[in-house]
């Protein structure tokens, strides 16, 4: 397990690097954001995103209380989204990514958690 914690750190930074990057300025996300009754919120979570995926990725090698943080936070951030997607009444398909993340951050921050 612990050869993929590696792995999983830069899916997570990446894969947030892009969704923050996107939030902000992609016009997908500007109407997904309308369609949750969150509009003024888009660019505050896109922000959140791309911080927490320099967290992790940074944290990682270089600052271990700034990787927990980032971890804890995107999975925060993640269990929002799930919620905020449920209130809408969105498929659960449409969730697995959220889900997804919202695990790989958790078993990451737990896992740093557990072994220092």
């Amino acid at each position: 397990m612990r050869q993929l914690l590696p792995f999983l750190s830069f899916f997570s930074g990446a894969s947030f690097l892009l969704y923050g990057w996107l939030c902000v300025f992609s016009g997908h996300m500007r109407a997904e954001f309308e369609r949750y009754g969150l509009r003024r919120y888009r660019k505050l979570v896109g922000v959140l995103e791309v911080l927490g995926g320099l967290g992790v990725l940074v944290g990682q090698r270089y600052s271990p209380p700034l990787f927990l943080f980032s971890a804890s936070g995107l999975t925060l951030l993640m269990a929002a989204g799930i919620w905020v997607r449920t209130r809408v009444g969105d498929p659960l398909i449409q969730m697995i990514p959220a889900a997804a993340l919202l695990v790989i951050n958790a078993l990451l921050a737990w896992s740093f958690a557990t072994n220092s």
